[in-house]
């Protein structure tokens, strides 16, 4: 389940609800799931040909600049849950991704997000304004209908 699948298609990333990802309660904490979709993100790009480290070390740097969440349902301790990652499109230099914290074993939804992000020089903090080759590379695996 972990891995890219059909062009345009989802990335699963499995996870389960670990007592540090919840309050008090048992109820996951909402900045998890911002950590789970970043992961997920990541190993993402790492399938697709290119590992964070790598675009440190090229000086790229990929912030969110715009991120929409809709929380569902709760995930709460214990629970197995998967991080549905896609790149939906790039409009210039902005990475559009749909991502989606579902059960594992159904498509019940717990959080529906939209995260846009931009790669960024991480010396100057300013946009890129075209992709480093090796980004353009796992572009190309992640979406190969894509012109850059």
């Amino acid at each position: 389940m972990n891995g890219l699948s059909e062009a345009g298609s989802w990335f699963d990333y499995p996870m389960l609800a670990q007592p540090h990802h919840t309050d008090y309660s048992g109820v996951v904490w909402h900045g998890a799931y911002l950590t789970w979709m970043e992961e997920a993100r990541i190993e993402a790009l790492n399938k697709a040909g290119i590992g964070f480290a790598e675009l440190v070390a090229i000086g790229c740097d990929l912030p969110v600049v715009d991120l929409s969440l809709s929380y569902r349902k709760s995930v709460r301790m214990g629970e197995s849950i998967r991080v549905r990652t896609r790149l939906d499109r790039i409009e210039k230099v902005r990475f559009l991704w749909t991502q989606n914290i579902c059960a594992l074993d159904s498509d019940s939804c717990y959080v529906a997000a939209q995260v846009v992000l931009v790669p960024v020089d991480r010396d100057s903090r300013r946009i890129l304004r075209k992709f480093p080759p090796l980004l353009e590379e796992a572009i190309a695996v992640l979406r190969p209908q894509t012109v850059l």
